[in-house]
């Protein structure tokens, strides 16, 4: 039987220890019995990936001491105490100050197992979150920039790393919310123009009156108010990067005059006739298909073939669902910080609840999900969708199943640091058939010992 885990057990009743042992022996767990707590809180580190129940009644050191000193070893470690019907109260405030549960004398068995379970599913949990913070904390680079495990994510990573250093201008294509000008500005840190400016303007954004303006900039005098020289985003990009998000929707007459900043590298201001030029890398980004959009004719295929040199896809989020754990947690505690709110807890049925929506709105989407489970709106994180799109989203069962076991597969890949062989062990699956999974879902693996 795999084991589900590790359990101290402390009772100075050598037949309630040794009962209570048999059934939590019996149900799974790796048992480890004490009729004193010194000995057993030699045992106790932080980091320790079990859990204690203790007896509160105890000599020399009674449950409440007991549970002082492992709160100051781990905070998060979770502790249950064996109480006598008289010390309930005891109990509630021992709660208070960080006890996990307390369970009355007698000791029901179903009961016993029952909250044993819980509280290793959450110590679990814990210390996936540890060793994920653990590994963002580690990571340098792109690895603690664009995030995650999947391989449009670690393909998308290679591309930049390839092409940032160059004057190559970039196409990058992703759906609202997938982090294009996070990926446009990773281009521009990873480059030799890191030291010069970035400059990003929305296409969709600015009205087509004055676009062009904001982007030409204008000499004194060019139209009706324009007393002084304005620089444009151009000229303010000028040895550095220009980052053009929803370039779809720039009128066709200015798509002209990108064409040719694009092949000359100058520009005139509005009203001026000095040539100006420039040197800089141009990215844009799109959350159309640009191709289709020439074909339309919404788009000019000149421009999109100039541009087009080199294309970065952003996989959407629900392509990924093996990264969205590592995400969540993230966001979380980064929601956390900022908010001065304490880190809440992420259950298994949580994260099986995020990984089942479609996520229209991507990664900002799950970021501000994170935001309002932090603020503790209780429907932060609920599956309700309104009819028309929970008809358009509906999973088969198979779907489901697929989507869930990805998810867990990854997640342990992550906490084994991508160790196959603790993997397979961590799962209870035979090495064969972990490799038949991952090769299923599309993970990638780490070369393992």
């Amino acid at each position: 039987m795999k084991k589900k885990g590790q359990v101290i057990l402390i009772d100075n009743d050598p037949h309630v220890c040794r009962a209570a042992g048999q059934t939590l022996t019996l149900a799974g767990f790796e048992t480890h019995s004490f009729q004193e707590a010194v000995s057993a809180l030699k045992q106790i580190q932080k980091d320790w990936p079990g859990v204690i129940v203790t007896d509160v009644r105890m000599e020399p050191l009674d449950g409440f001491d007991f549970l002082e000193q492992v709160m100051e070893r781990d905070a998060d470690l979770p502790v249950i105490l064996i109480t006598g019907h008289g010390e309930v109260s005891m109990a509630v405030e021992a709660m208070r100050k960080g006890a996990y549960d307390f369970i009355e004398k007698p000791l029901s068995t179903k009961h016993l197992v029952d909250v044993v379970s819980r509280a290793q599913e959450k110590r679990q949990l814990v210390l996936d979150n540890r060793s994920l913070r653990a590994r963002i904390d580690e990571k340098e680079g792109l690895d603690s920039i664009i995030i995650g495990r999947n391989a449009g994510i670690a393909q998308l990573r290679r591309q930049i790393l390839n092409i940032a250093d160059t004057d190559t201008d970039v196409l990058i294509r992703g759906e609202t919310g997938t982090g294009k000008e996070l990926v446009a500005r990773c281009l521009h840190e990873q480059s030799s123009r890191c030291t010069q400016q970035f400059v990003a303007i929305n296409c969709g954004a600015i009205a087509e009156t004055i676009i062009e303006n904001e982007l030409f900039g204008h000499d004194p005098g060019a139209f009706t108010g324009a007393d002084k020289v304005y620089i444009g985003k151009f000229e303010q990009a000028d040895g550095g990067t220009l980052f053009l998000d929803e370039i779809e929707s720039m009128p066709n007459a200015l798509q002209v005059r990108l064409l040719r900043v694009l092949q000359e590298r100058t520009i005139e201001r509005l009203g001026g006739s000095r040539v100006i030029s420039l040197d800089l890398r141009i990215v844009a980004a799109s959350k159309k298909n640009l191709k289709q959009a020439c074909e339309e004719g919404l788009f000019r295929e000149d421009l999109y073939y100039r541009l087009n040199v080199a294309n970065l896809e952003i996989p959407p989020l629900r392509n990924r669902v093996e990264d969205i754990p590592l995400l969540y947690s993230l966001f979380i505690e980064r929601a956390a910080k900022r908010l001065g709110r304490p880190v809440p807890e992420i259950t298994s049925g949580l994260l099986h609840q995020l990984m089942q929506r479609r996520w229209t709105g991507n990664v900002r989407e799950l970021e501000n999900a994170a935001e309002r489970h932090v603020l503790g709106l209780e429907d932060s994180c609920s599956l309700a969708q309104d009819a028309s799109e929970a008809s358009e989203n509906k999973l088969a069962l198979i779907d489901k199943i697929n989507a869930f076991e990805k998810c867990l597969i990854a997640r342990e890949l992550e906490r084994n640091d991508g160790s196959i062989t603790a993997t397979f062990t961590s799962l209870g699956l035979p090495r064969k058939t972990l490799y038949y999974k991952m090769k299923k879902h599309g993970l990638l693996k780490n070369q393992d010992s």
